[in-house]
């Protein structure tokens, strides 16, 4: 069983480190990651310590609730109620609707990306590693820095999926060194795929339970391959379609022949906090009400579902959940991804929205909430909570194999979706039988089922081109024959302004390399 760090206390080094300051790379911020001399990595235990408050920074509300909503908000598949019951609310009217705008969240995720970045480059200019070393101290001190590298990686993928030409610091600031113009995208993905490798051979598994190992690095290489083989604009020069499609392969293969995960029996204990750090983690920050690290479940929590603030920010487009209903009618992921009808905790009244409250009579009930988020304990009163966030799970790697599998006509992809679908007592539908074009649109259909709002569909849904996000987001939802304008959101599809968001005006105004 694979897990990530357990954030669940914070030492008191780690407090006490996470006090000072440092000149953030990029924007010109101040920053508060742990200050880390050199002399820090002579020490496994000190080295261990600026390894956690790396992780802290996931954990931090910019890059962690704030990323979510900007993922969600993204994704074409969404609506919110921020804002009041309204289609126009400034809420709806920016990334809800594929309109990219100056917002807090968009620019607080920003900073909180590259807060993790920061991090991440000051444990790798600061460390000595040595991976061939059979000194305990200096194993461990490998470790962290392949957790640096694992860091990075992940922020950057974050990042130029989100923004696409972002400024690359590898290296620590200084007075000569303040500004950073834009990389092409092209080069920051060989930056990740570079730090993916260095954390693939790094991560040795010194840390022990608690930390992601290897397998996480290798999914990170493998989403990134699977992104290049079909951007021929982005691909290394000398390489192929196919080669990156067989790249992927490799990496995803390895993670699942390693036997160390599997599938939970029951999908909703996902996501209830009963079942943190399961068989079907792979990636999974871990969150305290103590701590007060996560407001998840007060922000995304369906309005008055608990005792305490809930402000239901998310909601699902109801022509997403009907076309999850016309492929799987009977598909059990549909109680734990959807909420339509609820007992309020305060009045014990009934909320009923679409599809219970069919007459979609006013935007506040004619979309399901989405349900992922919400904190299950209706007699909760705290604006913290526990429930953990996993970010990258064993199901999301299977199903990526079977879309590999059906690019490389190996004769695979079927037995692995079938095996994600057994979970749900569902076998394949037609489209994943009649020819590889339908099998494609069918898997990557499945992600969605599988995987709505925990992060991935603003990256899967734009990852095969503005052609195929066209067609199957914003045209399947703007040409839905039960649209309705009184209460839908039309997503807008110029070409230039839906595939990447804006950078932020803060990083405009203090980057001088950037106009």
């Amino acid at each position: 069983m694979q897990k990530i760090f357990k954030l669940k206390h914070i030492t008191m080094l780690v407090c006490l480190l996470l006090t000072t300051t440092l000149l953030m790379v990029s924007c010109n911020l101040d920053e508060d990651p742990p200050f880390l001399d050199s002399s820090m990595y002579d020490n496994a235990l000190s080295a261990e310590a600026a390894r956690d408050g790396i992780y802290a920074a996931l954990t931090h509300y910019q890059a962690q609730e704030q990323r979510m909503f900007v993922e969600n908000a993204f994704s074409g598949l969404m609506v919110t109620r921020r804002g009041g019951n309204r289609l126009t609310s400034n809420w709806m009217n920016g990334q809800m609707k594929l309109r990219p705008d100056e917002n807090v969240d968009t620019q607080n995720t920003w900073i909180g990306l590259y807060r993790l970045v920061s991090r991440a480059n000051t444990a790798i200019s600061n460390a000595t590693y040595d991976p061939a070393s059979t000194d305990s101290n200096q194993i461990r001190i490998n470790d962290v820095v392949g957790h640096a590298f694992f860091a990075r990686a992940y922020g950057y993928l974050s990042l130029t999926r989100l923004w696409g030409d972002v400024p690359l610091w590898t290296s620590l600031p200084d007075s000569d060194n303040v500004h950073k113009e834009k990389s092409p995208t092209k080069e920051v993905y060989q930056q990740i795929i570079s730090d993916a490798t260095q954390a693939k051979d790094l991560l040795n598994g010194s840390a022990g339970n608690g930390f992601p190992k290897a397998h996480a690095a290798r999914m990170v290489l493998a989403k990134v391959y699977i992104l290049l083989a079909t951007n021929p604009n982005l691909q290394a020069d000398g390489m192929s379609e196919m080669d990156y499609w067989n790249m992927a392969y490799q990496e995803a293969k390895a993670v699942y022949d390693s036997g160390d995960y599997q599938l939970v029996s029951d999908y909703a204990t996902l996501f209830d906090g009963s079942n943190e750090n399961s068989s079907e983690s792979i990636f999974e920050l871990q969150l305290a009400q103590d701590a007060c690290n996560s407001q998840m479940g007060r922000n995304y929590t369906p309005w008055k579902y608990k005792a305490g603030q809930a402000f239901g920010w998310f909601g699902v487009s109801a022509d997403v959940y009907d076309y999850h209903v016309a492929h799987y009618p009977d598909d059990p992921r549909l109680l734990a991804t959807y909420l339509h009808e609820y007992t309020r905790a305060d009045t014990g009244g009934t909320v009923r929205v679409y599809p219970s409250n069919a007459t979609r009579s006013a935007f506040g009930n004619a979309h399901p909430y989405l349900f992922k988020h919400a904190e299950k304990d209706k007699t909760h009163t705290n604006q913290c909570n526990s429930q953990n966030l996993v970010v990258y799970r064993y199901a999301d790697l299977i199903l990526m194999l079977a879309e590999i599998s059906n690019e490389l006509q190996n004769g695979e992809q079927l037995g692995y979706v079938s095996e994600v679908l057994a979970r749900a007592s569902l076998t394949p539908h037609s489209g994943y039988t009649t020819d590889q074009a339908s099998f494609r649109d069918a898997i990557m259909d499945e992600y969605r089922f599988e995987l709505l709002g925990e992060g991935h569909d603003s990256y899967n849904n734009r990852r095969r081109g503005y052609a195929y996000f066209l067609e199957n987001t914003i045209n399947r939802r703007n040409n839905n024959p039960n649209f309705k304008a009184s209460v839908d959101a039309v997503l807008n599809d110029v070409e230039s302004e839906v595939m990447y968001l804006n950078i932020p005006l803060i990083e405009i105004n203090n980057n001088n390399l950037i106009d």
